[in-house]
């Protein structure tokens, strides 16, 4: 049972985002719930969620839930933005489960490409912690040519950010082409590479994020706005595949 512990139907239903306790209620009413093959009889009856049925259905990730996903242009990770959130592309309740699904280190409204989104506070620590040395790979697009130093630029360690009281890590950058450039990351300041483009005099028109770690964009063969669930075991094998 994923070492689950019996909790209060209405309780569990509502977090996992089906709706407020009293829908609970009615459900009941309806015989529209079972418990381990059961009809329940109370919003207050103490569950095992593995072993309810809604509709004849499992509950939904009832054990927490962790998507890879292909963040499209446009969309914004933060419910205080405005525009389109990426929980449009997700099933409707998920917006509503609690603990809440958060994206591990937010991408901005005109940055696209790879995203965890998970309810498993640990793991996004896991992910985000700098102890990690998680690195980030992101595939830019410029407004003006490279003048050609960059690469030691970011190699140094030595680039203060407007604002920021330490240096950024040392950072690989490969030229993809006069405009074009491929910039690995082990840190996630806010808007980093936009802010280090700036810092060198140029500004980033296009950027996708194609790695966390050794999991690549193109591996998981997502189109923008699509996803899959996965374990957060199965996530780290992914991302942690190529370090020591």
């Amino acid at each position: 049972m994923n070492n689950q512990k019996a909790e209060r139907l209405d309780k569990l239903l509502s977090n996992l985002g089906y709706g407020a306790r009293n829908d609970v209620r009615y459900w009941i009413k309806e015989g529209w719930i079972t418990v381990d093959g059961k009809p329940a009889t109370s919003p207050a009856q103490k569950v095992l969620a593995d072993l309810v049925l809604l509709d004849g259905k499992p509950l939904d990730h009832p054990n927490g839930l962790t998507v890879i996903y292909h963040k499209p242009l446009g969309t914004v990770c933060s419910r205080k933005e405005a525009g389109r959130l990426i929980y449009a592309d997700f099933p409707e309740r998920w917006i509503d489960r609690k603990p809440p699904l958060s994206g591990v280190g937010r991408l901005d409204k005109e940055t696209s490409g790879l995203l965890i989104v998970t309810d498993d506070g640990q793991l996004n620590h896991q992910l985000t912690s700098p102890k990690k040395h998680i690195s980030k790979t992101y595939a830019v697009t410029l407004d003006r040519p490279l003048a050609g130093n960059e690469a030691e630029i970011f190699a140094e360690g030595k680039l203060l950010l407007e604002g920021d009281e330490k240096p950024c890590l040392p950072a690989e950058l490969t030229v993809q082409g006069e405009k074009e450039a491929v910039l690995v990351l082990h840190e996630g300041r806010y808007h980093q590479v936009r802010r280090m483009f700036a810092a060198v005099g140029n500004h980033v028109s296009g950027l996708t994020r194609t790695h966390i770690g050794a999991l690549s964009l193109d591996a998981c063969s997502l189109a923008a706005g699509s996803y899959k669930v996965v374990t957060p075991e199965a996530l780290l094998e992914l991302i942690l595949a190529d370090s020591d």
